[in-house]
């Protein structure tokens, strides 16, 4: 074999060693990103499960403000299911849309339920209306940090996938399109944990 045989060689399996680097670390960012999701994922569940019992909770006290009860109720449910949606495919942009829609209007609602409950002393000082609302704070600032680490993971793998020559390699591989980041409407708000007084 001469020389230039053995430099065609060696310069092929460069070059199929990079190709499957670049593969493995598409893989690996979308893992990533997609784990993030599920932190996610567990968090608005959560809050999702402790949103019912704040509501039984209230309902004693606001029998006559059935409406209210009845919106933060179908907000939830319409959040629950945008996250169903959502975590079928993480990072695809109409799901995290759908999602960040659907935990707007779930906002809103828990919003007008805060202004209600304010006017009730009682329901106030309750001690497991105070116990559930410092639980659903606590919950609000884990999501609030597992959305961070998902678009930061997010971000990483665009930036990757985006830059050169994984963009000539990547559609090949299927990743074809960037992941899509969670933002909300209100996102320059989200950034600090919301108020939950009862």
């Amino acid at each position: 074999m001469d020389i230039s045989t053995l430099i065609i060689i060696a310069v092929l399996v460069v070059v199929v060693f990079y190709v499957i680097s670049v593969y493995n670390r598409l893989v690996a960012l979308r893992n990533r990103y997609q784990n993030g999701f599920a932190q996610i994922e567990v968090q608005l569940k959560r809050r999702y499960d402790l949103i019912p019992n704040l509501v039984e909770t209230a309902k004693a006290y606001l029998a006559h403000e059935r409406e209210t009860l009845e919106a933060v109720i179908a907000a939830r449910n319409g959040a629950v299911d945008g996250l169903k949606q959502a975590s079928q495919n993480p990072g695809d942009a109409q799901s995290m849309n759908l999602l960040a829609n659907a935990e707007g209007v779930l906002k809103n609602a828990m919003g007008r339920l805060n202004v209600t409950v304010e006017a009730y002393p009682d329901l106030k000082a309750s001690q497991n209306m105070q116990q559930l609302s410092e639980e659903l704070s606590s919950t609000e600032n884990k999501v609030a940090f597992a959305r961070q680490a998902y678009n930061d993971a997010v971000t990483a793998y665009n930036a990757y996938r985006q830059s050169f020559p994984p963009v000539v390699l990547a559609g090949a591989f299927g990743h074809g399109t960037d992941a899509a980041l969670l933002e909300f409407a209100d996102s320059a708000a989200i950034q600090d944990a919301p108020k939950v007084s009862f």
